[in-house]
């Protein structure tokens, strides 16, 4: 298992070190898919990689949802977006936040007691990102250009909110529904 941690710790410098924003052609989805991949798939490799590391950050699967939710809904606020797009503290701090939060979901979910309880906190989170993504694509505007001074870009902005449905959206799911399977074939050989 220790192998995934290192893959999450190869994923998180490549995430920071790797030129993003020529292939994607815009700061937006550059921005969302570093989000995306410190929640989706760094902080589940770590979770799965590092166990004594997940057993630091294994709170209720609730609460670790809860904070997921805040945080990820609270940096989406444009204001907030702006301030960690301006200033590098910002950034430090919004990124931190999303893999403090991943880390909390994700050990959560994977170390509950109750592996419905986990699942369900993939499940919930899996809903808010879809929507939160939806919300990002189908504004009629760009939300965040003007919190920055930034150029109005709605296609970037769409791009960003894809991302958000194409990565986080599947990765919560399937791993919910991995635990539901778990529980279920734990019934089977306990009847």
């Amino acid at each position: 298992m220790t192998a995934l941690g290192y893959i999450g710790l190869l994923v998180l410098a490549g995430l920071w070190a790797l030129p993003m924003q020529g292939w994607l052609a815009a700061d937006f989805p550059h921005h969302m898919l570093r989000h995306m991949g410190l929640v989706a798939v760094v902080a589940p490799l770590l979770v799965l990689g590092f166990p004594r590391l997940a057993s630091v950050f294994a709170v209720s699967p609730l609460v670790g949802t809860v904070v997921e939710f805040a945080v990820v809904w609270g940096w989406h606020i444009p204001y907030l977006y702006g301030m960690a797009k301006l200033h590098v503290v910002g950034m430090a701090a919004e990124q931190a936040s999303f893999l403090l939060a991943g880390l909390l979901v994700w050990a959560g979910a994977f170390r509950a007691h109750q592996p419905l309880a986990g699942a369900g906190g993939l499940l919930l989170t899996s809903m808010h990102m879809t929507l939160l993504g939806a919300l990002i694509i189908l504004a009629p505007r760009d939300l965040y250009a003007s919190s920055y001074g930034g150029l109005a870009d709605l296609t970037a902005q769409q791009l960003g909110g894809l991302l958000m449905l194409g990565i986080g959206t599947p990765v919560y799911l399937i791993a919910g529904l991995a635990l539901v399977r778990q529980v279920l074939e734990q019934g089977k050989e306990a009847a």
